[in-house]
């Protein structure tokens, strides 16, 4: 989330720069795909796969980037609809509040669905061969059945076995 906040506060300037440059809807265009571009790959190395993104996960994050232009787009016509001339941080405000919202929403796509398939667990590994069955059933022995429960890592025994002051 922290990635995630970051390059949106850093996108909030560049709305807000770029706004006074051309309409506030390109700005924001502008600033969503580079936005989301950046954070993709900014999650896909640090956050969820620890490798660069791929071109199938930059594709299926733009979708979530189009959600959020859309968000962000509907709460800023929801500003003008309301206040005739808002100040710059009544906007910054509910754009950044939009984003948010927007982010949160992205970051569960690219955990649930773009990166998902990058934190599947292996396969389990296959059982043993199976023991020989028997008229009563496979053969086992109590002292086999017994070591199956116990852990196979050794944990080394230590020279005190309740707590007290460090042995030199």
């Amino acid at each position: 989330m922290v990635l995630g906040g970051t390059v949106g506060l850093a996108a909030s300037a560049a709305v807000t720069a770029l706004a006074t440059l051309v309409p506030w809807a390109l700005a924001n265009a502008a600033v969503t795909v580079a936005s989301t571009a950046a954070a993709t790959e900014l999650h896909a190395r640090f956050t969820f796969a620890g490798t660069r993104s791929t071109w199938r996960q930059q594709m299926q994050s733009a979708g979530s980037a189009v959600a959020a232009y859309a968000v962000t787009s509907a709460a800023m016509a929801a500003l003008h609809a309301c206040v005739s001339a808002p100040g710059v941080l009544l906007a910054q405000g509910v754009y950044l509040s939009a984003a948010a919202l927007a982010g949160l929403g992205r970051f569960l796509v690219l955990r649930l669905v773009v990166f998902a398939a990058d934190r599947t667990p292996p396969p389990a590994a296959p059982a043993g061969p199976a023991a020989p069955a028997g008229p009563a059933g496979p053969v086992t022995s109590a002292a086999s059945a017994a070591s199956a429960e116990r852990p196979t890592t050794h944990v080394p025994r230590t020279r005190r076995s309740r707590p007290g002051p460090p042995l030199p």
